[in-house]
């Protein structure tokens, strides 16, 4: 017996119509890889959408490809994710279950979660995930036991950062305790974070997270320039979960480093590094503190035009700086003085000294995880602001 394991296909979540349309394309190659292999059915852990009221476009395109699994008497099994999930309870997952391509397997009766019985006599079962990670208040809520003395292959869906298992990139990433799943359980199908990963707990079973269909971000271009899902193959109750790459369109990344060059210098360094990009998806990363001028005078519009036999080309510039608003009459020749200094200045009309003010500083200046979502990211520097300034 095999089942595929998608998540987080956050259909359409890229604004650009491009990128969007590989999204979907990536998400309707791992539906027809399913059918080539002859899975027994398809589990989704959350996030298919990449918000609970996707346009009626995104809809149409995503249940014509979820037909194809239904014309091949593919079941597909789903739980609500972060981004799919409405706290009024109505989201376009029941539009999808109800036209018979879905089935929700978070089920409670009489307050118990109850199981889906796959035609294979596999039982499923999960809890949703909630923006950030409101659904631990399902779990403390959860009677284990019941599912726990369930008998038979189980597998259990969660969307959910679990502590134990999320790499070193993701250290400061709240997350939960493993201790939330009920145990006993032969797959743990899981969601939420952007990266893979695949082992086998004691007590528990194996537990996987396929990362992404495809990457939502510039950053998740950059590292991880392809989207995956497993394909699990049960021989004598052991599970074997085999990662299988969506490699619809290459993605080529550069770094620029600005720092101390004029802006006809940053171009020409662009125009010297970027090559072999035809046909691919182009992501052109600058940072630093360019020696004169304004940030203006960096031509990327012209520049970019050199550019357009590329597929789609992205940018980021969020560190590119200039230092025409560091100028200070003082001649200090080291930079930590300079910036302690205008704290310093700045800090009399303040309720904060200069030490609390570069506190703050330090922990705006934070960057997503990989994988991180937007609302964690917010809740994480919000809440360590709060922990900083005794709120």
């Amino acid at each position: 017996m095999k089942f595929a394991h998608f998540s987080d296909c956050h259909i359409g979540g890229w604004r650009e119509d491009t990128l969007r349309n590989i999204n979907l394309r990536s998400f309707e190659k791992a539906v027809d890889i399913c059918i080539t292999e002859h899975v027994g059915f398809v589990i989704i852990a959350g996030d298919l959408f990449d918000t609970a009221l996707p346009s009626i476009e995104i809809l149409k395109q995503t249940a014509k490809i979820l037909s194809k699994l239904n014309d091949y008497d593919i079941p597909v099994y789903i739980i609500p994710g972060s981004h799919d999930f409405s706290a009024s309870g109505k989201t376009m997952l029941d539009v999808l279950e109800n036209a018979g391509l879905v089935t929700n397997v978070m089920k409670f009766e009489e307050g118990k979660l109850q199981f889906t019985t796959d035609k294979t006599g596999v039982k499923l079962t999960g809890i949703y995930g909630k923006k950030g990670g409101l659904e631990i208040v399902d779990y403390d809520k959860l009677d284990k036991v019941h599912l726990e003395n369930e008998d038979g292959f189980k597998i259990f869906l969660f969307h959910t950062l679990i502590n134990e298992l999320k790499p070193k990139e993701f250290e400061m990433v709240e997350a939960s305790s493993l201790s939330i799943l009920p145990m006993g359980f032969n797959y743990y199908a899981g969601g939420h974070p952007h990266f893979v990963y695949s082992k086998y707990h004691n007590s528990y079973g194996l537990i996987s997270y396929p990362g992404p269909i495809y990457p939502n971000n510039f950053q998740e271009l950059e590292s991880l320039k392809h989207g995956g899902f497993f394909i699990a193959d049960v021989k004598e109750g052991k599970v074997e979960a085999k990662h299988i790459p969506l490699n619809i369109l290459e993605v080529v990344s550069y770094f620029i480093d600005a720092n101390d060059k004029t802006p006809r210098q940053v171009e020409q360094d662009i125009l010297d590094t970027v090559q072999n990009y035809k046909g691919k998806i182009l992501t052109l990363r600058i940072e630093g503190c360019i020696k004169s001028g304004k940030l203006s005078d960096i031509n990327f519009k012209g520049l970019l035009e050199n550019f357009k036999d590329a597929y789609y080309v992205l940018k980021n510039t969020n560190k590119l700086t200039t230092n025409e608003f560091n100028e200070l009459s003082v001649d200090l020749r080291n930079v930590d003085d300079i910036e302690i200094s205008v704290i310093k200045e700045h800090s009399k009309q303040s309720i904060f000294d200069e030490y609390k003010i570069l506190d703050i500083i330090k922990v705006l200046d934070k960057e997503k995880f990989e994988g991180e979502k937007n609302s964690d990211f917010d809740n994480r520097v919000v809440k360590d602001i709060a922990d900083l300034i005794g709120l």
